[in-house]
């Protein structure tokens, strides 16, 4: 069970990762990657060639996501990691799933 205090310190951030990120199965190793940390929200590959992310969690649930977006998986030449802050109020992610490209 979760504290209270956990509970304030959720965070949401989008990610947009830049680079070789798409077609070698980047976005199932980030679900497998989310889960594992308790981190909930979705990814997605984009058309222009980037993926993007909706992540929540706290602080130190994201920042372990951060660093598994940017070097977590080998195959992947990430060239950029740009960090948005989503204001609150923002929708509670129940768990962390793959979408549909946009």
């Amino acid at each position: 069970m979760e504290s209270h205090e956990n509970e304030w310190s959720l965070e949401t951030r989008l990610v947009q990762v830049r680079g070789q990120v798409q077609g070698m199965d980047y976005r199932e190793a980030c679900v497998r990657r989310a889960r594992e940390l308790c981190v909930t929200g979705w990814v997605r590959n984009r058309m222009d060639g980037s993926v993007e992310a909706m992540l929540q969690g706290s602080p130190e649930q994201l920042a372990e996501m951060y660093d598994w977006l940017s070097e977590g998986m080998s195959a992947a030449l990430v060239d950029e990691l740009e960090v948005t802050e989503v204001q609150p109020p923002f929708v509670r992610f129940d768990n962390f799933e793959l979408l549909p490209t946009l």
